[in-house]
């Protein structure tokens, strides 16, 4: 799947879901260390835990975050 970021340096994410776990996350754009780390960490994860962590997160004076917009692009992939 593929999601538009809103409000944070990243333009994109893509990422699959299968047996309900997160799986293969990319992010364009954005802080490329963090994200490969963010990406690796969920790898795996069940898609609710991944939400329930990330959702939330803040960068800075922004009412967003990269972490944040995975949970956003989590929660419209499992509501489909």
């Amino acid at each position: 799947m593929e999601y538009k970021t809103k409000g944070v340096c990243s333009q994109m994410i893509q990422f699959d879901i299968e047996d309900n776990k997160v799986r293969n996350v990319a992010f364009t754009g954005g802080c490329n260390g963090n994200l490969q780390g963010i990406s690796h960490l969920v790898e795996g994860m069940d898609v609710n835990e991944a939400i329930s962590r990330l959702e939330g997160i803040r960068c800075g004076f922004k009412s967003t975050s990269c972490p944040d917009q995975l949970a956003h692009a989590l929660k419209e992939a499992i509501a489909k």
